[in-house]
Formats: C-alpha cells, sequence, structure tokens
C-alpha cells in the first residue's frame, strides 16, 4: 500500500454550515461517509484505510452540529435539506463533481435524502442500520406520540429543547457509554427487560441503559474521542436533527412516496430495533429501491454496525463500490 493511500487528511472546507470538518484517506472515485447519532467522523476509522486500499477517496464529514464543524444557533438550521447542500458542498469543496454517498443511522437517512434530492451530485448510495423509507404519511411528531403508549419515545424525548442535554451534559461520557452499551450486540438489555427506546413518565433515558462494561467494538481510548468531542460542542447541535423531523417532512412535500433509483446498498444488524422496526419499509424495496444492488442483514449484529463488524461491513462496501465502476 503506498504512503499516499495511507496518509489521513483533516480539512476543513466551506459549506452553507460554515465550515465541514472532512477527514480523508486515499486517491481514486470519493467515497462520502456521514455518522450518526452520536457519533462523529470517528465512527468511521475502520472505513477510511480500507476504501483507500481499494482505490477510493474516502471523505469522512462531521455532520453540521458536531466535532469540528459549524455548529449553528438556530434550531432549523438543521433540517435535511441544509445537510443535504451541506454533503453537495463538501464535494464541490474537494474537487469533484460528483460522489457515492454512504451514511449510517441518521447518516443513512441524510445520505439516501442527499441521492434523491441531488442526484446530480450523488451518483449511488450506501445506508447501514437504517433503512430507506419514502416520506409520507402523518406528522412525525404525532407518530412518535402514539408509539410510546404510557411511556415516552426517545424521538421525543429528544425533541423537547434543553431536556435530554439536561440528562446528558452532566455526564457526558456515562451518558454515551450506556447509550452505545444499549444497543451494541453484546451488552444490549434482554428481549425481555424494560426498553432502552422508552422513557418512563418522570424519568430518564439512561434509567435503563446497562452499565458496567463496554461493547467489545468500544475501547476506552474510543469512548474518551467521542466524549472528548461532545464535552467540547455540547449536545444540542446533534439532538437538533431530531428537532427537524416535522419542518423535513413539510420541506420535502415534494418527495411523498418518491422511489430512490440511485443504485444503492444497505446493511443492517439483526438485533438492531432500526432493522426490526422497520421491517415492512426493508419489503417495500422493490418498489422503494428499484436501484438496489444488495440487501443484507447481520445476524446478531447491533445498531453501531460498521464498528461491530467492521470486516464484514468493509468487505461489502468494497465490493458493492467495485461493482459500481464495471
Amino acid at each position: 500500500m503506498s504512503e499516499q493511500a495511507t496518509a489521513v487528511t483533516h480539512r476543513l472546507v466551506s459549506s452553507p454550515a460554515g465550515r465541514i470538518h472532512v477527514v480523508e484517506q486515499g486517491t481514486g472515485p470519493l467515497v462520502l461517509l456521514v455518522h450518526g447519532f452520536p457519533e462523529s467522523w470517528y465512527s468511521w476509522r475502520h472505513q477510511l484505510p480500507v476504501l483507500a486500499a481499494a482505490g477510493f477517496r474516502a471523505a469522512a464529514i462531521d455532520v453540521r452540529g458536531y466535532g469540528r464543524s459549524s455548529k449553528p444557533g438556530d434550531t432549523e438550521a438543521y433540517r435535511m435539506l441544509e445537510l443535504v447542500e451541506d454533503n453537495a458542498a463538501v464535494v464541490h469543496a474537494l474537487g469533484e463533481q460528483s460522489a457515492v454517498v454512504v451514511g449510517h443511522d441518521w447518516g443513512s437517512v441524510i445520505a439516501a435524502n442527499s441521492a434523491l434530492v441531488r442526484p446530480d451530485v450523488f451518483r449511488a448510495v450506501g445506508m447501514l442500520s437504517v433503512p430507506y423509507a419514502p416520506r409520507g404519511g402523518p406528522r412525525p411528531s404525532t407518530v412518535f406520540a402514539r408509539l410510546g403508549g404510557d411511556e415516552e419515545f426517545y424521538v421525543s424525548y429528544f425533541q423537547e429543547p434543553g431536556r435530554a442535554e439536561a440528562e446528558i451534559e452532566p455526564d457526558v461520557r456515562g451518558w454515551l457509554a450506556g447509550f452505545y452499551a444499549a444497543l451494541s450486540a453484546d451488552t444490549m438489555p434482554a428481549p425481555d427487560a424494560p426498553g432502552p427506546h422508552f422513557v418512563s413518565r418522570g424519568g430518564r433515558l439512561r434509567d435503563r441503559f446497562p452499565t458496567g462494561r463496554l461493547p467489545v467494538w468500544l475501547s476506552e481510548h474510543d469512548l474518551d474521542v467521542y466524549a472528548g468531542e461532545f464535552e467540547r460542542t455540547g449536545v444540542s447541535g446533534a439532538l437538533n436533527r431530531y428537532r427537524n423531523m416535522d419542518r423535513d417532512w413539510e420541506d420535502l412535500a415534494d418527495y411523498d412516496g418518491a422511489p430512490l433509483t440511485r443504485p444503492s446498498l444497505f446493511i443492517g444488524g439483526g438485533l438492531d430495533a432500526s432493522t426490526t422496526w422497520m421491517a415492512d419499509a426493508i419489503k417495500a424495496y422493490p418498489t422503494t429501491l428499484p436501484g438496489l444492488v444488495s440487501s443484507q442483514i447481520l445476524d446478531g449484529c447491533g445498531h453501531w454496525i460498521q464498528q461491530e463488524r467492521p470486516a464484514e461491513i468493509n468487505r461489502l462496501l468494497t465490493g458493492w463500490l467495485a461493482s459500481l465502476r464495471a
């Protein structure tokens, strides 16, 4: 492997957010990597060198509100269409006209919408953990309010400004450790335990997090990296993504029910609630993802898929990317 392929470069590029932090490795066709909540570019640490070695220019970003990227103060600045334009701006700032976009968790949704809204820039899309589901149905806040029953769904909890911040920010490292463990295959609560995606009335989300050990994929150093970023930036920028879901529903009205036609890949974890709750969305792929190249469910895998199973994800990603070159 050449020194050029292995070198990692950090840079800040201009975008509608102000600046976006980009971590690059390799040369070749551009692959833009978009993380989810509560993560950063660092969640792609296992993919960057492998994609570079396979002949791609891998570029992992800090989404606006995270890490070294700009953190606008206005909650509305985190609506989906703004994030799509950030992604397009990064591609152009890197001197490219097009890219493949790959996302995990919220990044999967951002990646899908990037390919949907800006097909002139994004020629293919890879989605990890969160399946593609076209815009439609009732207003999202109405749906989430119904999900909790006697409890409160975590999305509704996150949507109230300041509430989750008051829980997280006094102990960022401890909260992140519990949240990561709650959704990891080797540390998640037993199936008959109270669900970590729900909050009891008057309680906190972390009340149901497992304690005592970190997931096998998460080292103390890894946790320090994540915690250090959020201790510096706070978590409001990250949480503002949840606070724009109704605005996104309004902004994307012209795309109601729209299929995503670009060549696509989906990989989910068999133990991930995102995969099981959205099983109907996966079943609908022949209609909603007519360009689907491959859909894979990894047995026994949780939510943090590219960190829990890096070798499998790298194999699937590089194989799919190679097929796009054919």
